[in-house]
């Protein structure tokens, strides 16, 4: 192989030859390798398919079994930090991936992502009172938010733009399955055997995926330059001044809903969270010498309507299942089992949509309509499941219903936007513009949960203090059951009918709110750029 050719796993990707014309982005596997018959290994999206389906089904059995966790706890109040926390890292950990596996090679840090993310995932199960739980979930959230953003940027290296759709779908089969077996799973174990093994069980099966990886998943060499030199070249303060602005942002919302929108904390949290998102940005396009989320990459008017797509969708889709199986255990009064059972239609819908969108783009070439069909897709559901739960009439095979379209828009635009972003990115981009997807996604998914929290807790709290208000144990009722779902069973028939007509009113006004979130995705949906898929 001439000297030209050579190449490393960092080189630019899909890069194009006067006279060679590639099967794939790894640029030294060319057509007059294939004609010799090289045997080089080319790494395909079954090396990491173990991490999505773990990462897919740790959301999902945290869906269906935090109520369990919160009630166990006596934190029921305070639940949504089992999640935001563990969103809260995987944020800014997501698009760092992008330039870490430049840096230090795709396996490397797929392989470290395993490692921290089992650990994790043993300090979740141990934990023993909800602050252990939450600060195992932000070590956990470095790790996950490695898991899926090398695989994806793996498939982009090596599958050709107008194949990526269908691969992106047969990625997310692997993830709607992990997902699948996840929310059942979770309600089975909370309800039979304890939530704990929930998180336990997914330590041994990250050590398997970590060997798996280390035996089958072979690359190119990495540049050789000094340790020092690529720590050098990380963008440390940009991931610190992230996590500052989410966290503080996080910590305002949480003490405005559940003590006072008044009190100095609330207040001083908020104040900064806002200037730290200002700094962000000024460290992004100005100090960072090579930025995981670059101002030319965020900021361009091309990309910035997908990443709109992706910030609005996730906000709202993600906030809404967490809530719905709330209301299905505390207004329906169900088992953890049967509210994992009943997102398993939403599930599949999911990854049905993906699925479509990776066939339709690769028949006609095209995602612009199809991206627009989607979030109008997903807006539709949402105003179902909204009208469904309590806004018109309440019908549980409906809200149901509401689910599988919104998921099945979800999935057809998270696979629509992310083949929009890489066919407008240059080979060099591909792997960053990948990368602040997936941190457009999370950032959306932890503000939009937080927004959603703060709606429940708040209109929760005013709620009960309104319908218990010729109680004498008021105060102690409202604790009660903000605290633990079990509460509820050891209240008089008539004031636990009050309660969980309360927390039916609030979780339905959280999805009036995520309505108006959603319908921003499809407002920005009609601002992508359309561009032929090559083949």
């Amino acid at each position: 192989m001439s000297p030209e050719r050579a190449a490393t796993e960092t080189s630019p990707l899909l890069r194009s030859h006067s006279n060679t014309q590639t099967t794939g982005a790894i640029p030294d596997v060319g057509q007059r390798d294939v004609e010799s018959g090289s045997q080089q290994q080319i790494p395909t999206g079954e090396d990491g398919a173990e991490g999505i389906f773990l990462s897919a089904a740790d959301q999902t059995i945290i869906m269906a079994s935090y109520g369990q966790i919160g009630s166990d706890l006596k934190a029921l109040n305070l639940t949504n930090w089992i999640a935001t926390s563990y969103f809260l890292t995987l944020t800014s950990f997501q698009p760092l991936y992008g330039k870490l596996s430049d840096i230090f090679g795709r396996k490397t840090c797929l392989l470290s992502a395993y490692a921290i993310f089992g650990i994790g995932c043993l300090g979740c199960g141990i934990a023993q009172n909800i602050n252990q739980l939450i600060a195992a979930r932000v070590f956990q959230g470095i790790g996950g938010g490695g898991m899926t953003t090398v695989v994806s940027i793996l498939l982009s290296d090596i599958i050709p733009l107008r194949e990526r759709g269908v691969w992106q779908g047969i990625i997310n089969m692997i993830y709607a399955t992990g997902a699948g077996v996840g929310a059942p799973l979770g309600g089975i174990l909370a309800d039979y055997i304890g939530w704990r093994w929930a998180f336990i069980a997914q330590g041994p099966l990250c050590a398997l995926a970590f060997i798996a990886v280390t035996i089958m998943l072979d690359l190119p060499a990495i540049e050789d330059s000094h340790w020092r030199d690529k720590l050098g070249r990380i963008d440390f303060p940009g991931a610190v001044v992230l996590v500052g602005a989410v966290f503080g942002f996080l910590l305002g919302l949480d003490r405005g809903s559940n003590v006072s929108w008044t009190i100095p904390i609330t207040i001083i949290s908020l104040s900064v969270s806002v200037a730290l998102f200002v700094l962000f940005v000024v460290v992004e396009c100005y100090y960072a010498t090579e930025p995981f989320a670059p101002g030319h990459i965020i900021f361009n008017r091309t990309f910035f309507a997908a990443y709109g797509c992706n910030f609005f969708s996730f906000g709202g889709w993600m906030a809404a299942l967490f809530y719905i199986p709330l209301y299905f255990q505390a207004v329906d009064g169900v088992s953890a089992t049967i509210a994992g059972l009943r997102l398993l239609p939403s599930i599949v819908s999911g990854v049905t949509g993906s699925l479509f969108a990776g066939f339709v783009m690769k028949w006609t070439g095209k995602f612009y309509w199809l991206t627009v069909f989607a979030y109008a897709s997903l807006t539709v559901g949402l105003v179902i499941i909204t009208l469904a739960s309590g806004g018109v009439f309440e019908n549980t095979t409906v809200m149901v219903l509401g689910t599988v379209f919104s998921a099945f828009g979800n999935g057809t635009g998270v696979t629509s936007t992310l083949i929009s972003l890489i066919s407008n990115a240059t080979p060099e981009d591909q792997a960053v513009v990948t990368a602040c997807s997936y941190l457009f996604r999370s950032l959306g998914s932890v503000i939009g949960l937080s927004l959603s929290s703060t709606v429940v807790q708040q209109v929760l709290r005013d709620r009960l203090q309104w319908g218990l208000r010729d109680s004498e144990d008021i105060d102690h009722i409202v604790d009660g059951v903000r605290q633990s779902l079990d509460f509820i069973k050891t209240l008089d028939p008539a004031v636990a009918r009050i309660v969980r007509s309360c927390y039916g009113w609030a979780t339905n006004k959280s999805f009036t709110f995520v309505i108006g979130i959603v319908f921003c995705s499809f407002v920005c949906s009609l601002f992508i750029h359309e561009k032929r898929l090559s083949r």
